[in-house]
């Protein structure tokens, strides 16, 4: 049985089929740039396209970076305006053919990290987050996903560095283009955890994203007052969790 997870991002599409009872790819990932302006008719393309690489999946999910209630996606923050409310499982059902389940980007992520990864039979309150084009954060309770939490959009004007979305001051585009060293980028994400921290009180901070894979560089700099480690399946945690949730939808995992 082939059940593939599809990850949508704001520079990046990819995708791969997965091992529901590893979370390991069978097969290597593929990626297409993510189009832009990143419209509705556009990324059901370039889905369609990532799928179209892979054998006939029995089961797909797909992650978005949006608010998703019942298969709508209710926000656009790092996407094309034209998403907000649109019938995003109904879209990718009718280009590939087959239901599909389309959830939070960070929600798959962090329901991968507790299957397969540094979540994994940690009771208590878990929080992910996801440091990439913007900031997604996943929050669980005693292994119970709260979907859509939004806490990448807290507001930072409080702390007198900056003012309005968190994810304008510490996700990894910003690193990017404000060319910060790691020092400071390990600085900024302090300063936000530390702001999470102080609104959660979570047992453990889990961090993801494309910058998981560089932790060594920086992570060991942040000081919260609870635990935080890297993503054990790094950026590939999303797809992982995008196919066990379909695959559960669907009553085959």
């Amino acid at each position: 049985m082939v059940v593939l997870g599809i990850d949508i991002g704001g520079s990046g599409i990819k995708g791969a089929p997965v091992d529901l009872a590893t979370g390991a790819f069978t097969s290597d990932r593929v990626r297409i740039e993510t189009p832009q302006p990143a419209d509705v008719p556009s990324v059901v393309k370039t889905v369609a396209a990532v799928a179209g690489s892979f054998e006939a999946a029995q089961s797909i999910g797909i992650t978005f970076p949006a608010v998703v209630q019942h298969g709508v996606t209710k926000t656009a923050a790092n996407v094309d305006q034209s998403w907000v409310d649109a019938p995003a499982e109904q879209l990718f059902s009718e280009a590939l053919g087959r239901p599909v389940t389309v959830l939070n980007d960070a929600d798959a992520a962090g329901v991968a990290e507790l299957e397969f990864g540094a979540g994994r039979g940690v009771p208590g309150l878990v929080v992910m987050v996801t440091f990439g084009t913007g900031i997604g954060t996943a929050l669980f309770i005693d292994g119970t996903l709260v979907p859509n939490t939004e806490f990448g959009h807290l507001q930072m004007s409080g702390l007198h560095l900056h003012g309005g979305d968190a994810e304008d001051y510490a996700s990894d585009r910003i690193r990017e283009q404000e060319n910060l060293g790691w020092p400071e980028f390990a600085e900024r994400v302090q300063t936000y955890l530390r702001h999470l921290h102080a609104l959660l009180w979570p047992d453990l901070i889990i961090v993801g994203g494309g910058v998981s894979k560089k932790a060594e560089k920086w992570l060991h700099l942040v000081d919260v007052p609870t635990r935080v480690v890297p993503a054990a399946l790094q950026n590939n945690a999303g797809i992982a969790g995008a196919a066990l949730l379909a695959a559960r939808n669907a009553g085959v995992a």
